[in-house]
């Protein structure tokens, strides 16, 4: 049996994940917004039964087993490790939060409560170009990977703000292209090729005021972001993102250099060309139509094409008597969320200092990670 699904956000990307989840049979219960007027608003609008302001009203229902989180992101590890406490099922929007603490804290709680499915929705890993690139990698298609070179990753996309200043403006509340787009990459990296040791990175916001927000109020969030990896096994990854071109086209080339070959995604299809052949043919091309609209939503269609994959993968979890993790195997945890909140840290440093830096990963001690499983427990004792 599908769980009833409660959804903690009220921006434009809420109506596709809506359509997306009513196409695949969930039933949403209950919506959040940060203030009773959006929830009521996209309530009508999508036709959703009950809405509130209150964090607690969606996690007490007892229809609802599953919550989605789409808010802003210093909102999200409160609303995880809750919605854990009382056993609810869990897929958080990236990245965790504003910092590894966050996230630490989220994976804490997904440790304490390891029955209950806990997401982090880095769609790409479910786009079918990626899930075949990675097929193609494990079948030496560009030899072994051991003797895989570079990675390099484009995109370039219109702007990610909104027409009123908001938490997308600004970089300490989780806006930005790094937190917003480099979090997918670093995740679609790790993903295909493994982790990385150190970053060197620049970080820029060449849009600081628009027609709709200026004056006191000036935009930190970064539209500009040019980072390298090096990978443990010695690969380096090079990505550069830009989100303030003026039209709303959106470009995005995956392209994986090795000893035989490459392989390249563009967009959502996938190519691979043989050195020893020096012909591009194509591995697998994208013929699937959306059947949500998507005009409002930030997302470009490959990252909703890849949430279509999770969500399909979610219901495959819940399809039987009882829930299996099977289907979800491939999706990011929250180990991995806090794996890329690390490399994000980094990149932001080493654009201050102009420098490589080292990935780490805090770590917890035993009294501080007491702290957080008796908060943990205790909530989940207050809210029932």
């Amino acid at each position: 049996m599908l769980p009833g699904i409660g959804l903690f956000g009220t921006g434009p990307d809420i109506s596709v994940l809506v359509s997306i989840l009513r196409e695949r049979g969930f039933k949403i219960e209950a919506i959040w917004g940060r203030t009773i007027k959006e929830a009521e608003d996209v309530s009508r609008e999508l036709n959703i039964p009950f809405f509130t302001n209150k964090i607690d009203d969606v996690l007490l229902k007892k229809d609802v087993d599953l919550v989605f989180i789409n808010c802003p992101p210093f909102l999200h590890s409160q609303i995880s490790v809750k919605a854990l406490g009382i056993g609810k099922h869990v897929v958080c929007d990236k990245p965790c939060g504003l910092g590894q603490a966050d996230a630490l804290k989220m994976v804490r709680g997904a440790q304490y409560y390891p029955m209950l499915i806990t997401l982090i929705n880095h769609s790409l890993r479910f786009l079918p170009a990626f899930s075949q690139m990675k097929k193609a990698l494990q079948d030496e298609y560009v030899g072994p990977q051991s003797e895989i070179g570079l990675m390099d990753i484009r995109i370039q996309m219109g702007s990610l703000l909104h027409n009123k200043f908001d938490w997308l403006c600004d970089e300490k509340m989780g806006g930005g292209a790094l937190n917003l787009i480099g979090s997918h990459v670093v995740d679609l990296v790790s993903f295909l090729l493994g982790r990385a040791v150190r970053v060197h990175g620049v970080v820029r916001t060449y849009t600081k005021v628009t027609q709709n927000v200026n004056g006191i109020r000036q935009i930190s969030a970064p539209d500009f972001v040019n980072f390298q990896m090096e990978l443990e096994g010695g690969i380096l990854v090079t990505a550069s993102l830009h989100t303030n071109i003026a039209s709303k086209t959106f470009v995005q080339e995956v392209m994986i250099c090795g000893r035989d070959g490459n392989l390249v995604v563009k967009g959502g299809d996938l190519f691979g060309q043989k050195k020893i052949s020096e012909r591009e043919e194509a591995l697998y091309v994208d013929v699937q139509d959306l059947h949500c609209s998507t005009s409002d939503a930030h997302l470009p269609k490959p990252y909703i094409k890849g949430l279509c994959k999770m969500v399909s993968a979610l219901r495959e979890s819940f399809a039987q008597d009882t829930w299996v993790k099977e289907p979800v195997q491939a999706a990011a945890t929250f180990e991995d969320g806090l794996y890329v909140q690390a490399v994000l840290d980094a990149i932001r440093k080493s654009s201050d200092t102009r420098s490589w830096v080292k990935v780490n990963i805090i770590s917890e001690s035993p009294t501080n990670h007491a702290k957080i499983l008796n908060a943990t427990r205790m909530s989940a004792v207050i809210m029932h």
